[in-house]
């Protein structure tokens, strides 16, 4: 097989998810031309010579429906002759854009890609979409459908996990995200968004809290608490999946889960020719890839399983890996990860997470990978893998090796 190297990796700062956020006003598809046209300005790129754009976002409809990444190609800098595929696998849809892209130039399909995602959760609600597994009675009775902030607490319950090990995974995150930003580790791949005027709209990360502490997380409430005990009562519906607990423990909160924001990231993916041709030197190397799916409950314990099959495949061993980046949906998700492969903590999220920085979930895929491959050169590290959880109960994870 081809080899498949990054060329590079950008992003946007993430913006707060809401009205009064400062990418609000800026639409998906304006925000996905930014995107592409600092890949192609970054890198002087004749955009002739990309094969597609693979673009992941998960709410698709209103400005996020049609072919997104095709309409985002169109409102670039790129040529017209550039075409564009839309994907959704939810929380993975950034990771699975980049690995399909991969993929393609592995397999001797195209000589480069441009890869990444969108998500404006400030202008297109989550769940707006009405997603089968959530609203059809067929499926969700069937299959023992329950909201992602009880699976959650699911994994809290199951694993062992208490409201001050999610609060202090929480309070590093943030500190972790604080140092990294006053560091300066993320200049190479955060551009700035940008007015008509040119004026910039936002060039830091805006949803960082970097004052919380356990005191202040302590005072919230749990948030799924309610819809698990009061009807319709999602805990009784867990409690039949998983008889074996006596009750569901509701230690999330807003404070230790990921944030809701505004953003967009993208991947340049290509050969070695690729790379000679546009004077170009790669970073690193897409070693592997794999996906997997899991209980829908639970749905979140994704991460864990797909990591064993991606070293499977690989022949490598967790002890190969020397960063890894798990995003921080909840964060029992990530402490499942630290005890499933009792992993060190100081190579996990070494810059901090999506509890601190946000989650823009077509776009978070993209974004982890970035950050490991920044990671990496930064520490001169060599191996690096980065894996999400995904709604309905699936997995996906990438190892990238520097060159």
């Amino acid at each position: 097989m081809t080899d498949a190297f990054i060329y590079d990796a950008v992003r946007t700062p993430r913006g707060k998810g809401r009205k009064d956020g400062s990418l609000h006003e800026v639409t998906s598809l304006r925000l996905s031309a930014e995107v592409l046209n600092a890949v192609k300005n970054r890198n002087g790129l004749d955009t002739k010579t990309i094969e597609d754009v693979i673009w992941g976002n998960v709410t698709q409809v209103g400005e996020q429906g049609g072919c997104l990444a095709r309409s985002a190609v169109l409102a670039s800098d790129f040529d017209e002759q550039v075409p564009g595929l839309s994907i959704n696998r939810f929380c993975a849809s950034g990771m699975e854009a980049v690995n399909l892209a991969a993929n393609q130039v592995r397999a001797g399909a195209g000589q480069a890609y441009v890869a990444g995602g969108v998500e404006m959760m400030s202008r297109v609600a989550m769940g707006s979409d009405g997603a089968a597994i959530a609203v059809d009675p067929s499926l969700a009775m069937e299959k023992y459908f329950v909201p992602q902030g009880i699976s959650a607490d699911i994994i809290a319950t199951e694993y062992g996990f208490s409201r001050d090990d999610a609060d202090a995974l929480a309070v590093e995150s943030q500190r972790r995200a604080k140092a990294a930003w006053d560091d300066g580790r993320f200049d190479k791949s955060v551009i700035t968004v940008r007015d008509r005027n040119g004026l910039s709209i936002l060039d830091r990360d805006e949803y960082l809290r970097p004052e919380t502490d356990m005191q202040s997380l302590g005072a919230l409430k749990p948030a799924f608490k309610d819809m698990g005990e009061i009807m319709p009562g999602f805990d009784a519906v867990a409690l039949m999946k998983y008889p074996h607990l006596e009750r569901i423990n509701h230690i999330h909160h807003a404070g230790n889960s990921s944030g809701i924001v505004d953003g967009a990231a993208a991947v340049l993916i290509g050969d070695a020719d690729f790379g000679k041709a546009n004077g170009l030197k790669p970073r690193a190397r897409i070693r592997s890839t794999a996906k997997i799916g899991t209980d829908p409950t639970i749905m979140l314990t994704g991460p864990v399983p797909v990591t064993e099959k991606i070293l499977r495949d690989s022949g490598m061993t967790i002890g190969d890996i020397d960063l890894f980046e798990v995003n921080e949906a909840f964060a029992a998700v990530v402490l499942r990860f630290l005890q499933a492969f009792d992993a060190d903590p100081e190579r996990v999220n070494v810059n901090g997470g999506a509890i601190a920085m946000g989650h823009p979930l077509g776009a978070t895929g993209a974004i982890i990978i970035g950050a490991l491959l920044d990671e990496l050169e930064r520490s001169d590290k060599e191996v690096g893998l980065a894996t999400l959880c995904i709604a309905s109960g699936m997995g996906a994870a990438t190892i990238i090796e520097r060159v």
